[in-house]
């Protein structure tokens, strides 16, 4: 059984791996996520829908760690599996 330090750090080396998602990839990713909530923040139901995505992005992404074994083997057509071993 892996620690929660172990798991965490994994979980950063997934997130940061170059392989995994190119550079220009979370540099759109994150300008869309920040544009949106500049754009939306002081929105009726903005907090209450930032909220539902979160929890859907993190049932995802424990689905996808379960179906891939907690990032040890490939699955979904991503072959990056060397960001996930220690």
């Amino acid at each position: 059984m892996h620690s929660f330090t172990t798991a965490v750090r994994r979980e950063f080396r997934v997130a940061l791996s170059r392989r995994a998602q190119p550079v220009w990839f979370r540099t759109v990713k994150w300008v869309a996520i920040l544009a949106a909530v500049a754009l939306w923040h002081d929105r009726p139901g903005f907090w209450p829908a930032l909220a539902v995505l979160t929890a859907a992005a993190l049932v995802m992404h424990g689905f996808y760690r379960w179906k891939t074994r907690n990032w040890t083997r490939a699955w979904g057509g991503w072959s990056d599996l060397a960001a996930g071993r220690d």
